[in-house]
């Protein structure tokens, strides 16, 4: 398969990262723990055998340093997070990719192995989702266009993978789960993740 992976991700910049994290641990720290988050995600995908492509949430040309060497960039574009990721798999698609999987920079227990299982898992389900713990996914993937996916969706709350699998049904689409993890959004969220570790 001519496999494609898409990163969602926004430069470290302070103030401008993990904001709903800094309203109550400061910008400073929430700054630092997104760029822990990034170094993981950069970490578990530099060896994927796959086309890379980090789309970015600004244009920062010339005005930061290269983000990500070898892979490729892109800039996000869309009124909403669902319209967003949708131009980025339409993207990849008429590129020729054959499955193209999307995942942002929240979640640090996500392995290099989710990441194979879940294109491996392509090659005979429509569609694989990783759950996440808010009741969102930490990574889509598909191998053709799926557009109800991103429409008429309440990105951010704990509904979005419901809503998800309620699409896939209605399409008769075949749906490979992985393990549930969760994402770092909150206070709470990173005192979890940091007792755990």
């Amino acid at each position: 398969m001519n496999q494609h992976l898409l990163v969602f991700a926004r430069y470290p910049e302070l103030g401008r990262v993990k904001t709903r994290l800094a309203r109550t641990i400061g910008d400073q720290a929430a700054l630092a723990v997104y760029e822990e988050l990034l170094d993981h995600t950069h970490a578990v995908t530099a060896a994927l055998p796959a086309h890379k492509t980090v789309w970015l949430a600004e244009d920062k040309t010339g005005a930061a340093p290269e983000f990500w060497p070898g892979y490729a960039r892109q800039l996000q574009a869309g009124a909403d997070l669902g319209a967003r990721m949708q131009g980025a798999f339409a993207h990849s698609f008429a590129q020729g990719a054959t499955a193209a999987i999307i995942i942002g920079t929240d979640c640090p227990d996500l392995a290099t192995e989710h990441l194979s299982q879940a294109f491996a898992a392509l090659l005979s389900h429509d569609v694989v989702v990783g759950p996440a713990a808010d009741g969102g996914y930490y990574l889509l993937g598909m191998k053709v266009l799926q557009p109800a996916f991103f429409r008429d969706k309440t990105w951010s709350t704990n509904s979005v993978l419901a809503e998800l699998l309620a699409d896939a049904r209605q399409l008769q689409l075949h749906v490979y789960q992985l393990p549930e993890l969760r994402d770092i959004d909150t206070e709470q969220d990173l005192r979890a993740w940091q007792q755990g570790r």
